[in-house]
């Protein structure tokens, strides 16, 4: 198949790698960093001058961009893709964005027989590198099925699913996403109170793993919080987007969300404190700084 894909940073960069890496697709990339296409074109790409340029005589093409506003610019704008798509064509948004974004696109695509997937990714950049993401597709299921096996180079093939309609991926994906970051502020709580009563971090961490505390978020501490680096695999600013869009969706529907209001205060407040360039993880550090603990390993347990 012909592929295009745009937006080719920290984690599109490994899922574009991954499906050219299969030798069994040609592959066009934009990126607004000339130095990312440099490096897929050393792997067999070829670079595009637009998002257009990516998309024409494509089978399918792949966004991976940071917010709506993106894909919705990329997709409908002066130089989008979609006035670029033949008939029968795929176009999988791979970013996570409100349900609503990707059902606008899919009605402007449905005019010129172009499909639409909304394919939000989860599992971060060690998700994409060992192409072990889990994918949450939303939209027609014949186009899903038809292009799953591209679709499996990205992701796990057992978390690669199908969620519903256009904007199901991305629900899903929110849903996601704000337990993990809403889980962060409660874990920078509960920590500050154990420091506090003179237990220790690894201790904590162990017994939490090994209990009904354990979670997806409180695992990334292991060598994200505890040991020091809040180097951005994944930015709060993107975090703080992502709770955001998912209290706004909730608002949309009329449910009522409390600690998930709470959460957008947190990472609102986290933004302002500067903290937004650094890991979403980051968020820890306005509880360490409001009890004077720093939440890290005194000696890793082994």
């Amino acid at each position: 198949m012909k592929i295009g894909f745009i937006g080719i940073g920290n984690i599109g960069s490994h899922m574009a790698r991954n499906v050219l890496a299969s030798g069994e697709h040609e592959m066009r990339v934009f990126d607004i960093s000339r130095d990312a296409m440099a490096a897929l074109v050393d792997d067999g790409a070829t670079a595009a001058a637009s998002p257009r340029d990516a998309a024409v005589g494509a089978d399918i093409v792949f966004t991976s961009l940071p917010g709506p506003a993106d894909v919705l610019e990329v997709a409908l704008g002066e130089a989008g893709i979609l006035d670029a798509l033949e008939p029968g064509s795929v176009y999988v948004d791979l970013s996570t964005v409100s349900p609503q974004t990707l059902q606008t696109v899919a009605e402007a695509a449905s005019a010129r027989s172009v499909q639409v997937l909304d394919c939000p990714v989860s599992g971060g950049v060690i998700g994409a590198e060992a192409a072990t993401l889990c994918l949450m597709a939303g939209g027609d299921r014949e186009t899903f099925d038809r292009i799953k096996p591209v679709l499996d180079l990205i992701g796990e093939p057992e978390k690669v699913l199908h969620c519903g309609d256009v904007g199901a991926g991305s629900v899903c994906k929110l849903v996601n996403n704000l337990v993990g970051l809403s889980t962060g502020v409660l874990l920078a709580e509960a920590f500050s109170m154990g420091l506090a009563a003179k237990v220790d971090p690894g201790i904590l961490y162990r017994v939490l793993m090994g209990s009904t505390g354990a979670s997806g978020t409180l695992a990334q501490w292991d060598e994200s919080v505890l040991a020091g680096n809040f180097e951005p695999g994944f930015a709060l600013t993107l975090g703080a987007k992502d709770v955001r869009l998912a209290t706004d969706l909730a608002r949309s529907l009329g449910i009522p969300m409390e600690m998930a209001n709470l959460a957008d205060q947190k990472y609102t407040e986290a933004l302002n404190a500067g903290l937004g360039p650094e890991a979403s993880a980051a968020v820890v550090k306005l509880q360490e700084r409001r009890t004077d603990i720093n939440i890290r390993y005194v000696e890793k347990q082994g």
